[in-house]
């Protein structure tokens, strides 16, 4: 089992930057792809940004178009904990972000934590 708690959520007005992170407990975190999700109100769960491995590919990331450019992911394997890095924040980027792990091996997300709201107001 993998354990993911976000945190760094907040208000912020548009323009402005937030870090969000997200701290794994359990196996073993760098072997680990992991990812950034949100959902809007009213909307369905939409990628934003995944990490591989270090050992896997060197740590190679993807983004998804919107936040291209404004957004960056990162993991520090010494402390578990992989972050995302936003800025140039829009209104439309408001949402519940939740962070995600999953084994190279498998398609889909195998563990999620419990998401932080964040807020840009305009």
């Amino acid at each position: 089992q993998v354990q993911l708690v976000e945190s760094g959520g907040g208000l912020v007005q548009a323009g402005g930057s937030l870090r969000l992170s997200c701290a794994a407990s359990g196996r073993t975190f760098s072997n680990y792809a992991m990812g950034w999700f949100r959902q809007a109100p009213g909307k369905e769960r939409e990628f934003v940004a995944s990490i591989n491995p270090i050992v896997y590919d060197g740590g190679r990331t993807y983004y998804a178009d919107s936040v291209k450019g404004r957004f960056t992911i990162s993991r520090d394997n010494s402390k578990n904990t992989v972050y995302l890095q936003m800025s140039s924040l829009k209104p439309e980027d408001t949402a519940v972000y939740y962070c995600a792990a999953r084994r190279v091996t498998k398609n889909e997300y195998e563990y999620w934590g419990q998401g932080t709201q964040v807020t840009v107001s305009s």
